[in-house]
């Protein structure tokens, strides 16, 4: 199952990517290397909101997040208050979840603290990178050591919703890891977006 399947037009790609939901995500977003800090913030607030739920479902539903999370910018999300989360908790374009919808607003105020304490949040994420001889063939872990670290470390840090599995789902979909199977069309666009990437230190 971990084989390429013909996307619509004929060329292979991963086979979770083909609905039309997905595959523009797929093709564009999953797994080029992302630097911008509010973009980072976003992907690991949303990989905490799928917990329990298809990627789809966040997928369809992520302009309405945008619109409830001021963009995922973190600054101005780790200022909300309790009428800011039963506001949210009556917003149904989002996952209504108030333990999400709280992590997300802790995890704010923990991603400030980290960009004082390191200089941005893409230089700290990017340093638990894994190397490529910790990781199996494509999409066959559900997690990795460096997931682990990550989520061990945020977790200390105050962030919740943060669990290795979602980590290695961020780290897959923020080119921590290039996790198109072989022959996708786009695992060669990724390595070579990687290439020209430089870790922010």
């Amino acid at each position: 199952m971990n084989a390429a399947a013909p996307g619509p037009d004929g060329r292979p790609r991963c086979r979770w990517s083909l609905s039309p939901d997905e595959l523009p995500y797929h093709d564009t977003e999953w797994g080029f290397p992302v630097a911008d800090d509010q973009r980072l913030f976003e992907k690991l607030c949303l990989e905490g909101f799928q917990a329990g739920l298809s990627w789809r479902t966040i997928l369809v539903k992520r302009p309405a997040f945008r619109a409830a999370f001021a963009d995922f910018d973190f600054r101005v999300v780790a200022g909300y208050d309790e009428r800011d989360v039963e506001r949210l908790l009556a917003d149904a374009g989002i996952v209504r979840h108030r333990g999400k919808i709280e992590a997300t607003v802790n995890n704010a105020a923990r991603a400030i603290e980290t960009v004082a304490e390191h200089g941005s949040l893409a230089a700290y994420l990017w340093r638990f990178e894994p190397a490529a001889a910790e990781l199996a063939e494509p999409q066959t872990l559900t997690t990795s050591p460096a997931a682990i670290a990550l989520s061990k470390d945020l977790k200390k840090r105050g962030w919740t919703f943060v669990g290795p599995t979602t980590m290695f789902a961020f780290m897959q979909a923020m080119g921590l890891v290039n996790d198109h199977v072989a022959g996708c069309v786009i695992r060669d666009e990724v390595a070579t977006a990687r290439g020209r990437f430089t870790p922010p230190a």
